[in-house]
């Protein structure tokens, strides 16, 4: 359904704003967690502060949206947001941290359909052509909010207090709300009246979930045996599940879809951002901490120049791509720009000026951002307009569990490779930046071998994650995006 201009405008800052608040809001929380924690007399569960907000969105993409492709993306957005709302409210008044993490698993579950369901609603309302474009709009909240979010959180926490973290959402919400109210448009559900697949919902959800815990608790010797316990019902669920789908009238993931070459193809593409990207970056002051031996401050200008690419080809590429119809050269260049960034963080060596690392990863940010956001506008354009929430959950879920599967393996590995290589005598769980550059240089320079040969094969396994990418990007089929809505013709062959 294509909209007067004005209230398209309406509509996409209803959406961005939403956008804006979802992503800001984990950055934000972010930087007071020690404060939040610390006041509520938690620190030991801080980290489920985090972990049950991403449990809870993860888990429900699939779920939420095929209930948007069932009664209609407008209703799940609205009421996505009223809850968003609520539990961030319900966070800012948590006496004891098991009422703030529960408000936090809440306020998860609502930011999988705001997230969700602000790319279906862009795709419903906009043709093919036009949808990279806006859909770059929509995901440039991401790199955004992590550019600004760690300052804001910081100076709320510092000058209003860490209540207002969470209920700095409130006024926003409420604004988009009501913009959302004049602006979206009743979008219609599936065209039949079919059972909802509670049963692949269920056993999705388990098996997600299980996944999740077991990639966060891998880390941890001594939650080892419940990351197992976990894994184990994760593979029976999704064993379940995969029995449920063959026989749901209406599957929560619609396999039939895969049977298009874009579709299966574009969420293989997808998995490369969560996988290559997302899950190193939160490592990366740590290794110039310890390697480089820069502060604390000066560590973030790394991940700060790769999200500053990422943002920049974001909405260059969407531009691109409206402009012109063709798509495919993007994730091309983007994953052969990544591929070989990765390549060469492994092999700088230590020591450097930080400018060199900086702008590499600059490199790394301008591939991904290439293809962040037009990979999920490829895919819902060779999806039939009842399965786009489907699609576009199918998308967003691989590269959330790609990210926190990898980033909790990177993490085992980087805990067990240091802790083995450090020289004798020093304690890896207890070793701060500050006394490392405290100690003398020799020992700092072992320090920094260390990080560096524990680090280089994790930047050589990203790199080779990117080249998988380029295999994928070229199997995407050749063409443009249409200027009109057109049924989609399955496409089952790779060659």
């Amino acid at each position: 359904m294509l909209l007067s201009p004005a209230r398209f405008r309406v509509l996409l800052v209803a959406l961005l704003a939403v956008s804006f608040m979802g992503a800001l809001d984990n950055t934000v929380v972010a930087t007071s967690l020690a404060t939040v924690a610390g006041q509520l007399g938690a620190l030991e569960h801080m980290s489920w502060i985090v972990v049950g907000y991403t449990l809870a969105s993860t888990v429900l993409l699939p779920v939420l949206g095929r209930l948007g492709d069932t009664i209609g993306p407008r209703s799940v957005f609205l009421a996505s947001l009223a809850v968003f709302v609520l539990a961030s409210l319900a966070c800012g008044f948590a006496h004891d941290i098991v009422w703030l993490i529960t408000a936090r698993v809440v306020q998860g579950m609502s930011s999988a359909g705001l997230q969700l369901m602000s790319q279906t609603i862009t795709a419903r309302t906009t043709t093919p052509r036009q949808r990279p474009k806006y859909m770059a709009i929509i995901g440039a909240a991401f790199p955004v909010a992590i550019l600004i979010g760690p300052v804001l959180g910081g100076l709320i926490t510092d000058y209003w207090g860490w209540p207002w973290v969470f209920w700095v959402n409130v006024p926003v919400g409420l604004v988009a709300f009501v913009l959302a109210l004049v602006a979206v448009p009743h979008l219609p559900g599936g065209e039949e009246r079919v059972r909802f697949d509670v049963a692949g919902a269920v056993t999705m959800t388990v098996g997600l979930a299980g996944l999740v815990m077991a990639a966060t608790w891998a880390g941890d010797a001594a939650l080892r045996p419940a990351a197992v316990l976990a894994g184990g019902i994760a593979v029976v669920a999704l064993a379940a599940f995969a029995l449920a789908e063959s026989r749901a009238e209406a599957p929560i993931l619609p396999l039939h879809l895969f049977a298009h070459r874009t579709v299966t193809v574009g969420t293989a593409v997808s998995a490369i951002v969560g996988i290559g990207l997302f899950s190193i970056t939160s490592y990366l002051p740590t290794y110039f901490q310890m390697a480089y031996r820069t502060s604390a401050t000066v560590s973030g200008l790394v991940p700060i120049a790769t999200v500053f690419g990422m943002l920049v080809s974001n909405l260059l590429s969407g531009w691109l791509v409206s402009r012109t119809g063709h798509y495919r050269a993007f994730p091309l260049v983007g994953t052969v720009l990544g591929a070989a960034g990765l390549a060469v963080m492994a092999a700088l060596p230590v020591g450097l000026p930080l400018a060199v690392p900086m702008a590499v990863m600059a490199v790394v940010g301008l591939g991904t951002g290439a293809f962040m956001s037009l990979i999920v506008a490829v895919v819902q354009s060779a999806a039939p307009p009842r399965d786009i929430g489907s699609v576009t959950a199918a998308v967003n879920l691989v590269r959330s569990v790609g990210s926190t599967v990898a980033t909790a393996v990177i993490g085992g590995v980087i805990g067990f490779g240091v802790a083995a290589l450090l020289p004798a005598g020093l304690d890896a769980a207890a070793l701060t930046p500050a006394a490392v550059h405290a100690a003398p240089a020799a020992l700092q320079s072992q320090v920094a071998a260390t990080y560096r040969g524990v680090f280089a094969p994790i930047f050589l396994a990203l790199s080779v994650t990117y080249a998988l990418g380029i295999v994928a990007s070229a199997l995407l089929p050749a063409g443009r995006l249409p200027d009109v809505h057109v049924e989609p013709v399955p496409e089952t062959s790779l060659a």
